[in-house]
């Protein structure tokens, strides 16, 4: 369709019923686990995944796409009559994503605008975005490069761990690194607000530990667009009850964690994701 289409990038945790009916293109990254690569939610299911995460012996890592395929996105869009298009990337101080998606960009040689945005954010901060921007785009480019802008201002992202080990090993824990001491006898909880992993606080027990989520919702005053991520947690349905007096299960967003957050975070994560006031 015309107009302005949105590209990601598979961090961003959407399915295709998100993103049915929008010019939405999602450019996967690579989950490598034991001898074996799989493009993530495309070759690799979210439970297969955990499941294979499960009983390898080493953890999962993942790979940013190649400029290749987000060229290969930039130009399907243009075939199919996009103006210009936005991609929102996974935050550049995590991942090499971004420069891929850059190096795509400076590439193209079809003469339709391509503008590559750091999201800053992860998993549904990003989708959160994405979403948005793809409801706008009618609205033109302009407008939705202005959306974009203050949603990654605006867009907050914590989450609970059972354990700082894959991200240690993985070496994106960032700020959360003075956690390590203490990582047996805690929950540790992170905040990926700047797209960089920082501590948000420690929880003796799991259920502190969501409780701490819930009560950094309440204190962020007005919100909206919130969403609710998880890798496999069996307390799901407790932390959903847990915060539906103030948010009712039908206002959010309930989702998966896919191998790009899994590989890093580990199994069981809640996360949440919100936009806070302009």
């Amino acid at each position: 369709m015309p107009g302005v289409h949105i590209v990601t990038d598979s961090s961003s945790d959407l399915t295709p019923e998100d993103t049915d009916g929008l010019d939405v293109a999602i450019v996967p990254l690579t989950a490598r686990i034991g001898h074996e690569e799989f493009a993530d939610r495309t070759e690799l299911s979210v439970d297969d995944f955990y499941k294979r995460m499960a009983v390898a012996e080493e953890l999962p890592q993942t790979a940013c796409p190649s400029p290749g395929a987000f060229g290969q996105a930039f130009d399907q869009a243009q075939e199919a009559g996009a103006e210009a298009v936005v991609c929102l990337s996974l935050s550049g101080a995590l991942s090499n994503t971004l420069q891929s998606a850059r190096t795509a960009a400076s590439a193209h040689r079809g003469g339709m605008p391509i503008h590559v945005v750091d999201s800053r954010s992860v998993s549904s901060g990003l989708g959160t975005m994405v979403l948005d921007a793809a409801t706008s785009a009618g609205t033109g480019l302009d407008a939705v490069l202005r959306q974009v802008t203050g949603l990654v201002e605006r867009t907050h992202v914590f989450a609970t761990l059972n354990t700082l080990e894959n991200l240690k090993k993985g070496g994106r824990i960032g700020g959360a690194r003075a956690m390590l001491g203490s990582v047996l006898s805690i929950k540790p909880i992170i905040d990926i607000t700047g797209g960089e992993v920082e501590e948000a606080g420690k929880a003796r027990t799991r259920k502190r530990a969501l409780h701490f989520l819930y009560e950094r919702m309440v204190g962020a005053g007005a919100i909206d667009q919130v969403a609710v991520m998880h890798g496999g947690a069996p307390d799901l349905e407790d932390f959903l009850d847990l915060i539906a007096a103030r948010f009712p299960r039908t206002s959010l967003r309930v989702g998966e964690l896919g191998a790009v957050i899994g590989s890093h975070g580990g199994a069981e994560i809640i996360g949440v994701s919100w936009v806070g006031a302009a």
